[in-house]
């Protein structure tokens, strides 16, 4: 028998294995549901190269397989190949579609102690194998018993003598050692009361695979500062690094938050709920109502290879949606009422002075949307008139967003417009237990056009309070959050106090 060398391992193993009974039929032996636990925005880009870490891919899929097999009367054994590297061996089900009620799966094994040189080299520890160094330009060969593989290789030379290799060593294996399989294996015990062909269907679960949404907005500007309109895109992402290849799968994808019992110690984010329009096309992704979350079915078949990434159209891109620019000065951002009155004066006095940019919307049919929209990320871009090209202007992240429900986009910050916070007068009584501070707000806009700015204050001291005195108008937006709208002139600068009495 010609010796083995390393570099002949892969082809000698597979040839050496049992011929696989299992065939996949064609077409329509793979179907894949797909569930995701990814936190919009949250995929990091160097997760799409792959890299072999699929168990750091934030969701997980049921893979349902469709083969033929011949099984004879009585007992069978039935390898079943090509499954996930990440299968989950507990959920796997298997049933004749031929003859289900005579058909049963006595033992299962999952077999995944798979070859490679270190596994194949441990096997041969304290037996015979051969070796050929290169000195120079010559080779030297001999043979010995080998002793050790970590760190290198221990050889007990024939003539006595100890040597140390390299693990990359010139190892020539006199046979194939058993037991090592070079793909993940599923092994039946199967009974069968009737000898024939059967059509089965296996399913399993397996991690290493998710999807989530991405939106491209396009931004053109309105006939006055604070309109616009926006072209929405929606685009499904879907990674697959969980081990195994499927060609011509039919896809669905579930949207919603789907409970699953998790190990101790691990985590998982809500997964994303996807939504689209009914008036999909045919090979398109079809929503439906599925339980008490929603069900999306792509209308054509797919191949996800493994360790790719894959994008699908969510949607047919919506044209023209009105929108509105919006300027928000929150000089407070971020403070909060303790358990107690904040009595402290200097509490809350620092100053933000960054005007924040938004975009907002309607997701509603008279606004050319109107569909349910997933939890995703949103990117926004305008077009530069000088060149034609599409500029980024920012990002921000949405949750699940029903049907005539409202959109809220932070973009970034303004560069010409600055806002300034300070107090202005503070007193407390703690007899009386009351307390009076007053606030001066100045947002100035050196823009070359005139600007609406909301200025946003958080009445933070404590839960009981009242404006009594104010220089404009305000709204109220919660408990402890008012809204001064004021309009700006050309280099111009807004001023805006109020006052407010706490009470406990």
């Amino acid at each position: 028998m010609k010796p083995l060398t390393i570099s002949m391992i892969s082809a000698a193993v597979l040839a050496a294995l049992p011929q696989i009974t299992a065939a996949q039929n064609d077409p329509g032996g793979n179907a894949l549901t797909i569930y995701s636990n990814a936190r919009p925005g949250a995929v990091p880009p160097e997760l799409y190269r792959g890299g072999g870490n699929g168990q750091a891919v934030p969701g997980y899929a049921v893979v349902r397989q469709q083969r033929d097999l011949a099984l004879n009367r009585g007992r069978n054994t039935v390898r079943f190949s090509d499954v996930a590297a990440l299968i989950d061996p507990t959920t796997v089900s298997f049933q004749s579609l031929t003859d289900p009620a005579g058909t049963s799966v006595i033992e299962q094994n999952f077999q995944f102690d798979l070859v490679n040189t270190q596994k194949l080299l441990e096997k041969y520890i304290d037996r015979r194998i051969s070796v050929d160094q290169v000195r120079g330009s010559s080779v030297e060969s001999f043979a010995g018993t080998l002793l050790s593989t970590s760190g290198g290789l221990v050889l007990k030379r024939d003539d006595g003598g100890i040597q140390t290799l390299p693990s990359n060593a010139g190892v020539r294996l006199p046979e194939l050692p058993g037991g090592l399989i070079t793909r993940p294996t599923l092994v039946w015990d199967v009974s069968a009361n009737r000898a024939g062909n059967h059509s089965t269907q296996v399913s399993y679960q397996t991690t290493g695979i998710t999807w989530w949404t991405d939106y491209n907005l396009t931004y053109q500007e309105g006939a006055n500062a604070n309109s616009c309109k926006l072209d929405v895109a929606a685009w499904v992402s879907i990674i697959n690094q969980s081990g195994a290849s499927y060609p011509d799968a039919k896809l669905k994808l579930v949207a919603g938050d789907v409970q699953r019992a998790q190990p101790q110690g691990r985590v998982y984010a809500a997964p994303q709920r996807a939504v689209m329009a009914s008036e999909m096309s045919a090979k398109g992704f079809e929503e439906k109502e599925f339980f008490e979350y929603h069900l999306y079915t792509l209308g054509r078949p797919t191949t996800l290879p493994d360790n790719s990434t894959k994008q699908i159209e969510l949607f047919p891109a919506a044209r023209a949606v009105p929108c509105e620019k919006n300027l928000v000065y929150y000089g407070a951002a971020g403070m909060r009422p303790y358990g107690s009155p904040a009595t402290d004066r200097n509490y809350g006095v620092q100053s933000n002075k960054k005007v924040d940019v938004y975009l907002a919307f309607k997701n509603a049919k008279e606004q050319n949307m109107g569909m349910p929209l997933p939890a995703g990320r949103i990117r926004v871009s305008k077009l530069d008139d000088t060149d034609k090209t599409l500029e980024f202007i920012g990002e921000d992240v949405i949750d699940h967003t029903p049907r005539n429900e409202q959109l809220l986009i932070k973009l970034g910050s303004a560069f010409d417009v600055v806002g300034e916070r300070r107090q202005v007068n503070f007193s407390v009584d703690t007899s009386r237990k009351t307390m009076t501070e007053e606030i001066e707000v100045k947002v100035r806009n050196q823009k070359k056009e005139s600007v609406e700015v909301m200025v946003k204050e958080n009445l933070y001291r404590w839960t009981n309070w009242q404006i009594t005195s104010k220089s404009h108008d305000y709204r109220k937006d919660d408990a402890r959050t008012v809204t001064f709208p004021v309009k700006i002139a050309e280099g111009a600068e807004a001023v805006v106090r109020y006052s407010v009495t706490y009470t406990w």
